[in-house]
């Protein structure tokens, strides 16, 4: 009896320290590095080349590191590509790699630098973060044998993973991701099966993906809806795609429409239009950066909440259809004609007046727009537009786009090509569609590539619109929905519908022409 009594006191005792030592907030950092790039990444170095290299950006990425640890931050993450770049071969790449174990191995690098063979980039990245008591993210290369006995093994006997690893204030490993949406990354193999990766702390519990994935839904999606994590970590490469894919935009948008941190560190490269780091909260932007000008790193800051579904500033849930549905069109449909942004083809219809109400609609996809400007000014033209399909060259993700998007002139034949800046305020506007997708993010663009943190919301209906008055020159208002059942093929591994319909119409042929040989 009392030993049961002490046990219960002692279970007791172990939930009110953990309470108590958990934070309600934490400090994070992000850095935007300029990559320091090898000369020549289609011919293979020496793997005393290589380090060189990897040293030489683990040098300023560990001005960073301690910069935050002395600013108080718990965490920090760096870039995609930030120790040794972007464009190898797989025979070029495979000096910078090292066999970095999964996490369960209990292993800290920076104590036990030769248990897993020749690891010293994971030996310093450890040192980073024990000599300085923080949790460091970082993206390199990871390489696992294989044998003939795998009908998929590469013929240089092992497979080779975009990683990000993440280490602890005590320098142990604790995070081990490898990236399943590759884009153009031919020295890379794809894994098996998306990897859910989460990691706890005392400041919440963390999950990873990297570039590319945010736009599909595993990892990305998954690991904030059934794994219920706090906060994203996100490290990237990304090139800035005008009107909805700059940096700043589209990963500020996604916290809101996911409702979860994200800390997004992006390397720095302006030739590449490579910009835009942050630390977004579900609410809206904490910071962000966005620099076309130089070619500086950055480091940010911000205050963060640990848990954000129990902060009384996290966003309820949306219907994202709730107010399209219930409303007749608007006019706009008669006068609509169609143009492109980017490959994608959209239905537009002109704002010709100082206000009005205007629906536009492509497939199964309405789009309805409530505005009033201040001033129309006579050299700018503004559209609505709407776009219900397959995206661009690799026409793999299905989306659902509404947008009121500047046009580069005043010819129509110019909407939808990129323009970074504007005159044109809007008093009000209020954006919402008939989405078939949960999965929508909003975004507003101002000019100069600038967010609008503030300066509108969105409605529990659907709607996003503008509060606390006018708003400096906007570039683009959209709604971004991400269909993703109707991918071409799902991450999931399922074929969607139209790619089932292409299949059996592609096995229906070969059928016929296999029949027209038999009888020849």
């Amino acid at each position: 009896m009392i030993t049961s009594s002490f046990q219960t006191s002692v279970a007791v005792l172990a939930l009110i320290i953990l309470h108590v030592s958990a934070l309600d907030t934490f400090k994070a950092a992000v850095y935007e590095h300029a990559v320091i790039l090898p000369n020549h990444t289609e011919t293979r170095v020496s793997q005393d080349d290589a380090l060189l290299l990897m040293n030489k950006n683990i040098d300023i990425l560990e001005i960073a590191i301690k910069q935050a640890a002395e600013q108080g931050a718990q965490i920090i993450v760096t870039p995609e590509d930030a120790i040794y770049g972007w464009k190898f071969t797989r025979e070029a790449i495979f000096p910078y790699l090292e066999d970095i174990p999964e996490p369960l191995v209990n292993w800290i690098p920076c104590q036990d630098p030769h248990r897993f063979g020749r690891t010293p980039v994971q030996a310093r990245l450890s040192c980073l973060a024990k000599n300085n008591s923080i949790y460091v993210l970082a993206n390199i290369g990871d390489k696992k044998p294989c044998n003939s006995c795998d009908s998929t093994c590469p013929p240089n006997g092992h497979y080779q993973y975009n990683t990000n690893v993440v280490y602890d204030a005590k320098g142990k490993l604790v995070a081990r991701y490898h990236k399943y949406n590759l884009y153009s990354e031919l020295q890379f193999d794809v894994p098996k099966k998306p990897e859910l990766v989460t990691f706890n702390t005392s400041f919440g519990k963390f999950g990873i993906f990297t570039c590319f994935d945010i736009l599909f839904h595993d990892p990305a999606v998954t690991l904030v809806k059934d794994f219920h994590v706090d906060t994203i970590l996100f490290p990237t490469a990304w090139m800035n795609v005008l009107p909805f894919l700059t940096a700043i935009e589209f990963h500020s948008a996604w916290a809101m429409g996911m409702r979860v941190n994200l800390l997004v560190a992006n390397t720095h490269n302006v030739s590449l239009k490579m910009t835009g780091s942050g630390i977004y909260a579900p609410h809206s932007p904490k910071v962000y950066h966005y620099d076309m000008e130089t070619e500086l790193g950055k480091i940010l800051f911000a205050e963060v909440d640990s848990h954000p579904r129990n902060s009384l500033t996290y966003p309820p849930a949306v219907n994202w259809s709730a107010y399209a549905t219930t409303i007749k069109p608007f006019p706009g449909q008669k006068n609509s004609f169609r143009g492109f942004i980017s490959r994608d083809e959209f239905n537009f219809t002109e704002l010709f007046e100082n206000a009005g109400n205007l629906t536009v609609c492509q497939k199964e996809l309405c789009c309805h727009l409530s505005y009033r400007m201040l001033g129309k000014e006579e050299n700018e033209v503004y559209v609505l537009g709407a776009f219900a399909g397959l995206h661009g060259r690799r026409r793999r993700e299905y989306w659902q786009v509404c947008t009121m998007v500047r046009c580069k002139s005043t010819s129509l034949t110019t909407c939808g090509q990129p323009v970074d800046t504007a005159l044109t305020r809007f008093e009000m506007f209020s954006l919402s569609g008939t989405f078939r997708t949960e999965y929508v993010f909003p975004e507003v663009l101002l000019t100069k590539i600038n967010l609008a943190p503030g300066k509108f919301e969105v409605l529990k209906d659907g709607r996003l619109v503008n509060k606390n008055g006018s708003s400096e020159p906007i570039l683009t208002v959209s709604l971004f929905g991400r269909w993703y059942t109707e991918d071409v093929r799902s991450i999931s591994g399922r074929t969607s519908n139209s790619a089932t319909t292409y299949l059996i119409i592609s096995t229906l042929l070969m059928i016929i022409a296999l029949q027209n040989i038999v009888m020849v």
